[in-house]
């Protein structure tokens, strides 16, 4: 078996995956730099190593590295070496990812968590082949293909200075994005019955006999949040919690941490938004215990929110709880950005969301061009 077979697991036959195939394919040969774009668990390393397997380096060095699990030094020691007496314990010089993976492929995964400085460097790598070790003067000379991987919106954060732009425009020769798997219907049992023969085959049973009709609706229906890293887990779980291999597998448990047992010390957000009045739901606890009931005067024209308005009991049924959640949600996002100046990271802060999530929120409602851009 070739080191490819080995190491690729790309299953599939809905369109949009056959779409991806089609693009890996085409790509992998070329020496571009490429940027894989997906959420957690859609297999972004599984096409990393496929670009490099089919691609002309694939008898040359294939090296990984997330770089999110190290600190910026640590990032930077670990891509670029270092220079004997760099920093305390440097006794000698040490050869990075980059030297490493000379005339081969390096996957970066999680670029995004990367700082300013990292990112510089990335650049001179990509437009001029070279860098210098931590500690050193002299430039070393390296031809790495890079393939870079995210589950962030890379332009969005450009567009905020948290990325840099001009690296953005030389990671994005080509954008491979991967479906999620609720968007891969079709995949969904062919990747189920795979895992579970695999696992079967781990446990050492002579057989797996498939699934229960119920157990196929379970998977199919299902949202997959955790996409193939989360299918895998419920698979193999549901097989090696079966009795009977010459049963076929009737249990599908979703949520392994789900028990009449589980500890409830801390309040799960949930549990704070289902403690709300349904009308606003959405909103958790926190966040709405710091707004006053009294309705003080308009913000930059802002009208403020009035919960206690909003809590009292005397609305008239029927009503859109869809409408009226996001009513409620849109006039407090625009009383906290104009009590925080159209700062969108006070704004983050002041309603208790990262500022990614805010940028997400200001998206879904179209806010985004009513406020300064201001994010200092």
């Amino acid at each position: 078996m070739s080191r490819f077979q080995q190491q690729d697991n790309l299953l599939g036959q809905s369109n949009n995956f056959l779409e991806v195939l089609e693009q890996i394919s085409q790509i992998a040969p070329l020496n571009k730099p490429v940027l894989i774009i997906g959420e957690r668990g859609t297999g972004k390393e599984l096409v990393a190593a496929r670009l490099h397997f089919l691609s002309k380096r694939w008898e040359q060095t294939y090296l990984k590295l997330n770089c999110a699990a190290l600190n910026e030094s640590l990032l930077e020691s670990e891509l670029f070496g270092y220079e004997a007496g760099a920093f305390t314990g440097a006794s000698k010089r040490r050869e990075g990812r980059f030297e490493t993976a000379n005339n081969g492929t390096l996957f970066l995964d999680e670029l995004a968590n990367t700082s300013g400085m990292i990112q510089e460097k990335l650049l001179r790598v990509i437009e001029y082949g070279e860098f210098e070790r931590v500690g050193g003067s002299r430039s070393v000379k390296v031809d790495v293909r890079i393939v870079a991987a995210t589950n962030e919106d890379l332009p969005s954060l450009a567009e905020s200075g948290e990325f840099r732009a001009d690296l953005l425009d030389r990671l994005a020769f080509d954008v491979i994005t991967l479906p999620p798997l609720r968007e891969r219907k079709e995949d969904i049992m062919m990747l189920a019955e795979q895992f579970a023969i695999n696992m079967a085959r781990e446990l050492e049973m002579e057989l797996f006999s498939g699934f229960t009709e119920k157990a196929r609706r379970t998977l199919l229906e299902y949202h997959w949040p955790g996409n193939i890293r989360e299918l895998k887990n419920v698979i193999e779980r549901a097989v090696y919690r079966s009795n009977n291999p010459n049963l076929p597998v009737h249990q599908i448990i979703l949520d392994p941490f789900e028990s009449i047992y589980r500890p409830t010390g801390r309040i799960k957000t949930q549990d704070r938004i289902s403690s709300l009045d349904p009308v606003s739901t959405g909103v958790t606890a926190n966040i709405a215990s710091r707004i006053e009931p009294s309705a003080p005067a308009p913000v930059n024209g802002v009208a403020p929110v009035n919960i206690e308005a909003m809590s009292k009991p005397g609305i008239e049924f029927p009503v859109d709880l869809k409408e009226l959640s996001q009513n409620y949600e849109v006039n407090l996002i625009k009383q906290a950005l104009a009590d925080s100046q159209f700062n969108q990271k006070k704004t983050a802060e002041k309603l208790g969301l990262t500022y990614h999530q805010l940028r997400g929120y200001l998206k879904k409602y179209n806010l985004l061009e009513q406020t300064n851009e201001n994010v200092d």
